[in-house]
């Protein structure tokens, strides 16, 4: 008797998490789709993910990155940053940490800054769900670099931000894709 109420009681646990979850779910896919739909999206990161050369290594060594941040691993929650997508055009500013491999000289950006009708645009539903987008573009300010950039938005809300750019290393972005605010940016 006892063995049967247990289990009644972890079934019952099993089907209301299982189902708040779905639901949960549901509505996050319902906003993305609308979000791509309407290509009206910003999303706010709160990791950087340079790649760990020695240079970087050495930098921590020092104590130069925030707390609990490694090389591979900076937390930016702290630093204003974004990424926008409104109609045709896209918008960021994102903190840059790596190696530039070609000079930039004293009053260049010192972050990744762009905005402009991106070339190459492919936005694709994800094999499972969320989506991938892909495109290039130049920096703001320099018409010498240009950036490839990769996004992954996840169906929870989650982002990844990848760019390759012509004069720096590699550089990963983690963090939140919400609606469009034309108030805050």
């Amino acid at each position: 008797m006892k063995k049967i109420l247990m289990l009644g009681i972890i079934m019952i646990t099993f089907v209301s998490c299982g189902s708040s979850y779905h639901s949960s779910n549901y509505e996050q896919n319902k906003d993305l789709d609308e979000m791509i739909t309407n290509k009206a999206f910003q999303i706010e990161s709160n990791w950087a993910e340079p790649q760990v050369t020695s240079a970087m290594q050495q930098l921590a060594n020092v104590g130069l990155y925030p707390p609990g941040s490694t090389p591979g691993n900076i937390d930016i929650s702290s630093h204003a940053n974004f990424f926008k997508m409104e109609n045709d055009s896209v918008k960021a500013y994102l903190p840059f940490y790596g190696e530039r491999q070609f000079g930039g000289g004293y009053s260049s950006n010192v972050g990744i800054v762009f905005e402009d009708i991106p070339k190459d645009l492919h936005i694709a539903k994800g094999k499972k769900s969320g989506y991938e987008i892909r495109f290039n573009i130049n920096d703001t300010k320099s018409n010498s670099e240009n950036y490839q950039v990769y996004i992954k938005l996840f169906s929870n809300l989650a982002s990844t931000i990848i760019i390759n750019s012509t004069q720096r290393t590699t550089i990963q972005y983690r963090g939140k894709v919400s609606q469009f605010d034309s108030e805050t940016y």
